[in-house]
């Protein structure tokens, strides 16, 4: 037993000798590191001091992650603008009653996406169902089991009761760039779909795009930029 142990020993003495072993290890323990923060930040036992120490470490070393908006965890690093606009598409949902649960879907589809344990198929599941919360009473209100698909067909029987905010030629309709961009996010779930071939679970390049195009469309509809007419 004692000339295994230090046979071991010496083999781990060996492998530190080596760049390789030593950039695996560095690479394991800062992603363990990474671990331990996030749920260090979930359990809320930092003090206000602390996350923002943590937050200037992060920024100084140029870290791919920083700490989220509610400070309850770390999320990957995106452009500041992307990150505020959805915030604020967020907070304004949350204050209507009329767009439902859109805000806590759309934070819920944020952090699946871009957290330290990115959930692809839920962050764009959630990207759905913001849409829908925040479209329902704009395009189906009387419909209790709408659905993004329900809703495209409603529209599609009637866009000229729509209008947007945004001037179109009299010839065009003005919901036609509202119904592509939902059109666009509906079918482009590819884990909703089964066949002989199975389940294609979405990507997390195609989950990212989702929650900033649904951010998009619940903006619209939170901000009343598309309406139903009489």
């Amino acid at each position: 037993m004692t000339e295994l142990l230090a046979d071991g020993f010496s083999t781990k003495i060996a492998r530190r000798r080596t760049p390789q072993y030593v950039t695996t290890r560095a690479t394991a323990m800062n992603l363990l590191l990474l671990d331990v923060v996030d749920e260090i930040l979930l359990t809320r036992v930092a003090r206000s001091w602390e996350i923002e120490a943590l937050q200037r470490l992060l920024d100084d070393a140029g870290a791919a992650y920083w700490v989220n908006g509610d400070e309850d965890g770390l999320e990957e690093r995106v452009t500041p603008a992307v990150r505020d606009a959805v915030r604020q598409t967020t907070a304004e949902a949350a204050g209507l009653q009329s767009v439902g649960s859109a805000a806590d879907h759309l934070a819920a589809a944020w952090q699946a996406a871009d957290g330290r344990s990115p959930d692809p198929v839920r962050a764009y599941s959630e990207s759905i169902k913001a849409v829908e919360s925040a479209a329902h009473s704009a395009v189906q209100p009387n419909n209790v089991k709408a659905t993004l698909g329900t809703m495209l067909g409603e529209i599609r029987n009637a866009r000229h009761k729509f209008s947007t905010a945004i001037p179109v030629p009299a010839a065009g309709a003005p919901i036609a760039a509202v119904e592509a961009m939902m059109r666009a996010l509906w079918e482009g779930q590819t884990s909703r779909h089964d066949g002989q071939n199975g389940t294609v679970p979405e990507t997390l390049e195609s989950a990212r795009a989702g929650v900033h195009l649904a951010a998009a469309l619940a903006q619209w509809f939170v901000s009343r930029a598309v309406a139903r007419t009489p």
